[in-house]
């Protein structure tokens, strides 16, 4: 009855015309009196509408939209599973990435060496990433120099100065120019673990910095003028010096905050390695690098592909992002667009061969924290609002209802014996051992449709047409697209 009494209201709201009839200029569009009362007819305060109410007024939106039909917990049986041990706890940061790419590698590591467990610090990493990341930003300033303050690049630079958030490019530029070293080496400080204070602060200055060095490049220019051009080349030439000159002096003062919050990274450390049974099988001196490289030592810059499923883009394409990178020096983001069915082929492949994977997702969408699952049927909010919710993977990204939003290393996969086709995944989350199942999430493979965007995949399970999608130029994308935001 409520729903032919809203279609009537409705109808007759649009066949009088009354409001597209009234008051010409501004209030046009504006809610009137007459299209209140239409509209409040929605909820009509019955006792259904009362009792929703009531339990809304004391008790969250998620608790009560839990779907008691899905109540039982998920089997957690996988038919396929990558070998790890441990979990780790990335606490009040956005180093989702970082934790990820890292778990990656320690997973490979302990299994070729036979450790007890492993991890790698996360603190030296980040110490770099920050550093660097405000290198990129001072030096991008720099480079927009010549643009009008008001330009949608400079004003998403300093709307963007720096984060502790990122993706894998950022893994593997950090670690090939400044190494691994194991967590002991240089273990997490509550700035790290808490980064919020920190990044405000450092944030504030760089955007100071930022400030100083267009201000310096505007009265110098001034000051060349428009004489011969032999002149004018070597007064530019003398200006982009002192540019440099200034932001040497401000990195020194980021190096000075980072190092009072973080610690100074390590340069070298003595770290015995032990087998599985705890027995010492060597003990020496390393520096970082010649820790990765004895090790790891793959060309993580070259080994690795991201696939993307973005659903706004053609297929089969290659997409570069302007600016997404966390090294100046090094490589934006490059990623192939892919069908999801494809990405799937890839994941299973690397699985099977005991090969852990970054993966991105929008994770907060239908998670059960409690029993660690993703499953579209966790949540049911259509039934208790009364309204549908039903826009699909490209309208949600293309209206920023959706995008990866956390990184996580996907490490299994149960697949079904008749058909073949994957029925759920599991993904070793860095939220702590407590959280969600024994510190992984489990989704199905529907949920794995809908949410997820981000694989990174070695190049040997990435089938030979895919990599020749490489070969293409890639067309590259401003920073500022709302798909491509920071992984925390």
């Amino acid at each position: 009855m409520k729903r032919i009494i809203l279609t009537a209201a409705f109808a007759a709201f649009f066949a009088a015309s009354a409001f597209a009839q009234q008051a010409a200029g501004s209030h046009e569009g504006g809610i009137s009196d007459e299209m209140l009362s239409i509209i409040s007819q929605r909820y009509e305060g019955d006792a259904g509408d009362r009792a929703i109410r009531n339990a809304l007024a004391g008790s969250s939106i998620a608790s009560l939209a839990l779907n008691a039909d899905n109540a039982a917990m998920i089997d957690t049986h996988f038919s396929d599973r990558v070998k790890t041990k441990g979990i780790t706890d990335q606490q009040s940061s956005g180093r989702c990435w970082l934790f990820t790419g890292l778990n990656v590698l320690r997973a490979k590591m302990i299994d070729k060496y036979d450790l007890p467990g492993m991890e790698f610090s996360q603190n030296y990493l980040f110490f770099y990433d920050q550093l660097e990341k405000a290198n990129l930003f001072l030096q991008g300033v720099i480079d927009t120099k010549d643009l009008p303050f008001e330009d949608r690049k400079v004003d998403w630079l300093f709307s963007n100065p720096l984060s502790d958030g990122g993706q894998f490019t950022g893994v593997s530029n950090l670690i090939v120019k400044y190494g691994l070293v194991p967590s002991e080496a240089m273990p997490e400080t509550y700035q790290s673990n808490n980064t919020s204070n920190m990044a405000s602060l450092i944030k504030l200055k760089l955007r100071e910095d930022g400030l100083d060095l267009r201000k310096a490049y505007e009265d110098g220019h001034a000051k060349i003028g428009k004489g011969p051009k032999k002149d004018v080349e070597k007064g530019l030439k003398a200006l982009d010096a002192e540019l440099h000159k200034m932001k040497v002096r401000q990195l020194s003062e980021i190096y000075r905050m980072l190092a009072l919050c973080l610690g100074e990274p390590v340069k070298e450390f003595e770290w015995t390695r032990c087998d599985g049974s705890g027995n010492v099988v060597s003990r020496k001196k390393y520096t970082p690098k010649s820790f990765y490289d004895e090790f790891i030592g793959e060309d993580l810059e070259n080994n690795y592909v991201m696939i993307m499923n973005d659903p706004c883009r053609e297929y089969g394409k290659v997409y570069e992002i302007d600016y997404d990178r966390h090294v100046y020096d090094g490589h934006n983001w490059l990623y192939v667009n892919l069908p999801v069915e494809r990405i799937k082929e890839m994941a299973i492949a690397s699985i099977k061969d005991n090969t852990a994977m970054y993966f991105s997702c929008d994770v907060g969408k239908f998670l059960d924290r409690k029993k660690g699952v993703l499953d579209l049927a966790n949540f049911d909010y259509e039934s208790l609002m009364g309204v549908s919710f039903g826009m699909n993977k490209k309208e949600r990204v293309q209206t920023h209802a959706s995008g990866s939003s956390h990184a996580m290393t996907l490490i299994a996969v149960d697949i079904c014996e008749e058909n073949g086709k994957p029925v759920k995944w599991m993904v070793e989350n860095s939220w702590g051992a407590a959280s969600g199942y024994k510190g992984c999430l489990i989704m199905t493979d529907e949920w794995f449709n809908e949410y997820m965007f981000r694989l990174v995949v070695e190049k040997k399970y990435v089938p030979a047409d895919v990599l020749q999608m490489l070969d293409q130029k890639p067309e590259l994308l401003p920073a500022w697209d709302p798909m491509f935001a920071p992984e925390e």
